[in-house]
């Protein structure tokens, strides 16, 4: 939500989402910048509207005229976000100039980054981007496809065909980096069902949830990411499964007439942590 939409961050509280991310950049007039970090700094406040809730502060890049005002109104805030979301990352040394500026500033040691995933440098730089997560403090990839869609040129219909090799190999990237990835907004927010489609789709590719731009979309995005009650039945059969002492060295066991190996019990584990 913009930071400069006070009235939004008022009713942030209410709603059911993960994370709430606060946007100093595209959302953000250039004249109301310096209103949004005010906005942004009273909404850190710990006895502010977005107390007990998880932050990410999506910052201009260092490269703009309005980010390292960004950067500096985040050493005069109450607290710091639990992340901060940078724009247009396009190699590891974009993560680590703003690591920098953010430590210099004041940033706890613990801060974790969040890169915007919107370039064709970025998706050429993936390997170098995620291979350098732990230096850089990288913690979660978010996908801009407005912003791949005009710096490519691609003309994006319902169903996406045209970004699913730039999604997947994103996807990849994220999980040889042991990072979180999200899919990118949608922007028809009155298209109900196309948004429902889209967020199955994501979850098919391997996201690990959607970022979302309006509070309709929330129930729906989290149901979408979730677990079915089929799949954590099944889980649940795997590991009971795997649970009993004739299989308790076994490497591949049948299970309702299927082979099951215990790459399947840590997916089945892992669809239970999620539920």
């Amino acid at each position: 939500m913009p930071a400069s939409n006070r009235r939004a961050i008022e009713k942030a509280r209410s709603l059911n989402a993960d994370a709430i991310i606060l946007d100093l950049e595209d959302a953000v007039a250039p004249a109301m910048k310096a209103e949004a970090r005010g906005a942004m700094r009273d909404a850190l406040d710990p006895a502010g509207p977005l107390a007990g809730l998880r932050v990410v502060l999506r910052i201009n890049g260092l490269d703009t005229d309005f980010g390292a005002d960004d950067v500096a109104a985040l050493a005069y805030a109450p607290r710091w976000p639990d992340a901060v979301l940078i724009p247009k990352v396009s190699s590891p040394d974009h993560l680590d100039s703003v690591g920098t500026a953010m430590r210099r500033a004041g940033a706890p040691g613990d801060l974790a980054l969040w890169a915007m995933i919107e370039t064709p440098a970025a998706l050429l730089n993936l390997r170098d981007i995620v291979t350098a997560a732990r230096e850089t403090g990288l913690a979660c990839l978010v996908v801009g496809a407005n912003d791949i869609a005009k710096e490519t040129r691609m003309r994006v219909g319902p169903g996406r065909a045209t970004l699913l090799p730039l999604l997947s190999s994103i996807v990849v990237a994220a999980r040889a980096g042991g990072l979180t990835v999200l899919d990118a907004v949608y922007n028809a927010i009155g298209d109900a069902e196309g948004f429902a489609a889209e967020c199955a789709q994501g979850r098919d590719l391997g996201f690990d949830g959607k970022t979302v731009i309006h509070p309709s979309q929330i129930a729906a995005a989290k149901a979408a990411f979730a677990p079915s009650a089929d799949e954590i039945a099944e889980a649940e059969a795997i590991v009971a499964a795997f649970a009993l002492p004739e299989n308790a060295r076994a490497g591949a066991i049948s299970l309702d007439g299927r082979m099951v190996e215990r790459l399947h019990l840590a997916m089945a584990d892992r669809v239970l942590a999620e539920r």
